[in-house]
């Protein structure tokens, strides 16, 4: 019998005999389970880890669909950022939407969420309908451009010119002072949606005996509760509700596209989503387009560990 190496021996020790039985028999006593979630493994495995995995590989390649792929090691990461500009101008749209639109729209999404909670049950019903709405509504955000249309019939400057605030309408879509503040805006008024059901539903879960028991232990007003027990309680919401605020935050693309233009003007509309739509559906670069989806990725798991680490303390 070939005996193993020491390396192997030391990084990939042999299960004794007996822990190889019982995981296997493990296995087979749980059998339903994994036949259960067979399908859903499946599913997961081939729709979202191996298309992660394939993209990581092609970013170190060159390729344009057309012909094999051809292995250039850093050369995309080191064209990415040392010389490529409109990346660099991508790069921080998509971090002052992240950082700005992510928070805001997180903590209102929990605060209209704590409002509504407190209103009776058929009232809560409605503004749950109504505050859900936008983000299940699709192009719903083309609206915006009827408020801040670039002629005189849009609805922003329709009320400056009449209140003689300008002397003749703003194409604000077109100007790059307004593209990303309006962005931001838009943004955070659709993300009023997953995150904010999921408020909702932590908090009719919360026990109303423990606000009863913390009154017995000295807390005394509203805000003591929120903290003490209410946060607490809802750790597995607002975790699942950071998730989705900062994913929808890294990710606006379409919101850039539809109401600034494709490219917009002067790139100031430019997020690393679009600049990726860019070489990967325009230009067929798609070993650059993966190098760009993959610093994406990498920002979205940082972001998200960070979060993670800070919902933790809440409460403690």
């Amino acid at each position: 019998m070939k005996k193993r190496s020491l390396f192997k021996r030391i990084f990939f020790p042999k299960p004794a005999n007996h822990q190889r039985n019982t995981t296997w028999a493990l296995v087979k006593q749980n059998k339903q389970s994994y036949m259960l979630l067979a399908p859903y493994f499946i599913l997961f495995f081939t729709f979202t880890v191996l298309p992660v995995v394939i993209a990581i590989a092609l970013s170190f390649t060159t390729f344009n669909i057309l012909q094999t792929p051809q292995f250039v090691g850093w050369t995309n990461y080191i064209r990415l950022f040392l010389e490529n500009e409109v990346f660099m101008v991508a790069l921080q749209n998509t971090l002052i939407i992240a950082v700005i639109a992510g928070p805001v729209s997180y903590v209102l999404c929990f605060t209209f969420a704590w409002i509504i909670n407190e209103l009776p049950p058929k009232v809560r019903a409605v503004m749950t309908v109504i505050f859900y709405a936008p983000s299940i509504s699709g192009n719903v955000f083309f609206i915006w451009q009827f408020f801040f249309s670039g002629d005189r019939y849009g609805l922003v400057n329709g009320w400056l010119l009449n209140f003689g605030l300008i002397d003749g309408p703003i194409n604000f879509f077109r100007d790059t002072r307004f593209i990303l503040p309006l962005l931001l805006v838009v943004q955070v008024w659709l993300s009023l949606g997953v995150a904010f059901l999921a408020f909702i539903a932590g908090l009719q879960t919360v026990d109303k005996a423990m606000y009863e028991a913390g009154a017995i232990d000295g807390i005394k007003n509203r805000w003591q509760e929120l903290w003490y027990i209410t946060l607490p309680a809802m750790r597995p919401q607002l975790m699942f509700g950071a998730v989705m605020s900062i994913t929808a935050a890294f990710s606006v693309g379409d919101i850039s596209i539809q109401l600034a233009g494709f490219p917009s003007v002067n790139y100031a509309g430019e997020t690393i989503v679009t600049h990726m739509m860019d070489f990967g559906w325009i230009r067929f670069e798609m070993g650059f387009a993966s190098a760009i989806a993959v610093i994406l990725f990498l920002m979205m798991v940082g972001s998200n560990k960070a979060v993670q680490r800070l919902l933790r303390k809440v409460g403690s």
